[in-house]
């Protein structure tokens, strides 16, 4: 069973837990998540596919979980998607309703509401484990938003791989404050505890306050969260009595995770993925934790490093590879693109991650970054933008740093970076100069306000890089 702590038989045998989901103000048991979602499972009739308004809200649960129980792929739509992308998301899904929470403008199409104090315990039959879950669009940096699809045994398989690295368990208090329509908030965050049956609580923004007064053993965030975190110290140590702290959807900063090894006790585990992979790689909470690594293949899962011609790379922990998947965990295709599907996925089920990485003699790997905007190639080298940002970010004088490749008519890329803080220039490029090769050294850096993010906090480097 897929939200294995929902059993009906085991809840209504007295296996309840009174304060199982907390979010948007409301705590839920887990007789009420059961009841309330077989009655949204029963209102969904014989729907195809349905769209969901993934707030942060019980609504947003109760649609989600009532989806899983009738067996109806769901399709998560971010609350402030633009107008284009949000009527491609509908279009092309085929979703036939609105589930829940209405945005402005509902497209025309009708809509299921979600009540809240509505019962049934109508008992449904396991939908099969190759039926999917739901379709989640990607972030569409190269072109319109792709729909993921990913099936039942997908996310099982890697929620149960995830809870044996993590030793993630019905004990655990889990914490986090990211969005709904991302991997990390809802397939790790959500649907890991419901079947887990772990406690959940969202704090609905991921601000180092709520994550202080949380009380939680299990903390996700995204390294924008830990920047904040260690930035208020105090709430910082109040997560010193938490389990573990885990960090993903974009690389850590080393000093951050340095210092919040030092303000908390916790050196955070840092672990990779996508929407189309799932959680691949991840430290271990009984294994080394270290800054810019992002661990071993967890359960189940194989991966290959290959240079341009295919052909293997050597595991020195320094030369660069374009990383490959294979794992139970991967997605079923893009639907309705079958070509795009075919460029990433093979026949013989290896998915072309579109990152580069490094991996050392045993078997740790570091994500160097995607091929398209991260390997920089200048005078003949392949440069990694994260290393440079990483010198960067050690300076005093660095808050935010972002480097990119830029064309270059003598070199073929040059390295321009893009920085947050009171540093000059010339001082930043010098630095760099002294701590890295020569040839790393940024030709250009370009002091600004801020830099561009998406909702998890990942860098959007290619607008970047079309600044003139």
């Amino acid at each position: 069973m897929l939200l294995a702590s929902l059993n009906p038989a085991a809840v209504a045998a007295g296996a309840d837990l009174a304060d199982a989901v907390t979010i948007g103000g409301t705590t839920l048991s887990r007789s009420d998540l059961v009841g309330a979602a077989t009655s949204v499972a029963e209102r969904l009739g014989g729907a195809r596919r349905v769209a969901v308004l993934a707030t942060p809200t019980p609504a947003t649960v109760l649609a989600v979980t009532g989806c899983l129980i009738a067996g109806v792929p769901f399709v998560p739509i971010p609350a402030d998607v633009g107008v284009t992308e949000r009527a491609h998301m509908l279009t092309d899904s085929g979703a036939q309703a609105w589930l829940g929470e209405l945005p402005d403008d509902p497209g025309g199409l009708p809509h299921i509401p979600v009540r809240m104090h509505a019962r049934s315990w109508h008992r449904y039959a396991e939908p099969s484990p190759s039926a999917l879950a739901y379709i989640m669009y990607t972030s569409g940096t190269t072109g319109l938003p792709k729909g993921v699809q990913t099936t039942r045994a997908a996310v099982a398989a890697d929620i149960d791989a995830l809870a044996e690295a993590w030793q993630w368990n019905a004990d655990d208090t889990l914490v986090h404050g990211l969005p709904l329509f991302h991997v990390h908030g809802l397939v790790l965050g959500l649907l890991g505890s419901l079947r887990i049956g772990n406690r959940f609580v969202h704090t609905g923004k991921p601000t180092p306050e709520a994550y202080a007064a949380a009380g939680g053993t299990l903390y996700f965030g995204v390294p924008t969260v830990w920047s904040r975190v260690v930035a208020d110290p105090d709430a910082a140590r109040a997560l010193s009595s938490a389990r573990l702290l885990v960090s993903g959807s974009a690389p850590l900063p080393v000093p951050v995770f340095d210092k919040l090894t030092e303000l908390t006790g916790h050196a955070p585990v840092e672990r990779y993925g996508s929407t189309e992979s799932l959680i691949t790689l991840s430290t271990r909470v009984d294994g080394e934790r270290r800054p810019g690594w992002v661990g071993f293949p967890l359960r189940g899962v194989e991966t290959r490093l290959v240079d341009d011609a295919g052909e293997p790379v050597p595991h020195d922990g320094e030369t660069i590879g374009h990383l490959h998947v294979r794992a139970p965990m991967l997605f079923k295709g893009y639907l309705n693109r079958p070509e795009a599907t075919a460029e990433v996925l093979g026949d013989d089920g290896w998915y072309r991650t579109g990152d580069v990485a490094v991996i050392d003699a045993e078997g740790m790997h570091r994500i160097v970054g995607r091929e398209s905007v991260d390997l920089i190639k200048t005078g003949g080298f392949r440069v990694g933008a994260g290393e440079i940002e990483t010198a960067l970010l050690e300076h005093p004088g660095v808050r935010e740093a972002a480097v990119v490749g830029m064309p270059d008519a003598d070199l073929g890329q040059r390295i321009v970076a893009y920085v947050v803080g009171d540093a000059s220039p010339e001082e930043l490029i010098d630095y760099v100069g002294q701590q890295l090769s020569g040839h790393k050294r940024p030709r250009e850096v370009r002091i600004v306000a801020e830099l561009p993010r998406n909702a998890m906090g990942k860098v959007l480097k290619k607008e970047l890089m079309t600044c003139p």
